[in-house]
């Protein structure tokens, strides 16, 4: 492993503690990290139904961190790793914010904007292009989110 696969791979294992921390509080399980030059600047964790927020997203919640952080709407030279390939929202709040590098988990068949179903991140119709490397760990975030829908449904179905 090389050691950018491993510093990608830290990454997203933070990001995936940030989201079975949004899965303990009912929320779908998404994290985000935002790192500069190999150090954590900010984290995010899915939160719509508790901030009564639908673009509370992870991404959202950590490109916002950042930017008090950095003091900066700019954020050049940053990675964001997110354990579920972005949205559209997302995607274009990542492009405005001129993150660098996109490292995504699970893909996204329905809404991804980084490939799936989109491509945002590279269209030749904006004026900044995010480098992209998805699924990272993606197996274990599909999982992860596959299995709280799972428990979603046997909830809902009273089983």
């Amino acid at each position: 492993m090389s050691n950018h696969q491993s510093m990608d791979e830290h990454w997203m294992r933070c990001a995936l503690v940030l989201a079975r921390y949004a899965e303990e509080q009912g929320e779908v399980p998404v994290g985000a990290v935002i790192v500069k030059e190999n150090k954590l600047v900010s984290k995010g964790c899915n939160s719509p139904i508790e901030h009564h927020d639908p673009t509370a997203h992870a991404e959202i919640r950590a490109i916002r961190n950042a930017g008090q952080i950095l003091r900066n709407y700019r954020m050049p030279d940053t990675t964001l790793y997110v354990t579920l390939e972005p949205c559209h929202m997302c995607l274009g709040a990542m492009l405005h914010a001129r993150i660098k590098r996109l490292v995504f988990g699970a893909q996204d068949t329905r809404t991804g904007a980084a490939g799936s179903v989109f491509n945002l991140a590279q269209a030749k119709q904006t004026n900044h292009r995010i480098e992209l490397t998805g699924g990272m760990l993606g197996q274990e975030c599909a999982e992860l989110l596959q299995g709280f829908f799972k428990r979603r449904r046997q909830g809902a179905l009273g089983e």
